[in-house]
């Protein structure tokens, strides 16, 4: 499994790594391999600044 440590990452294997002002996020290898393919991808805020554990997207 590939965990690097430059990134942050939460309880439910999604981790974020930041430059400057902007943050990119993904999911971790693990939910990867759990989820299958991924044929979805739904992120309605991007541009937005969001709050600590708000959501902004579902896979």
């Amino acid at each position: 499994m590939n965990i690097p440590e430059t990134l942050k990452y939460t309880k439910d294997h999604e981790w974020v790594v930041l430059d400057g002002d902007v943050a990119t996020v993904g999911i971790t290898d693990f939910a990867q391999s759990e989820l299958g393919d991924i044929v979805f991808v739904d992120i309605p805020t991007v541009g937005e600044t969001l709050a600590q554990g708000e959501n902004f997207g579902d896979i």
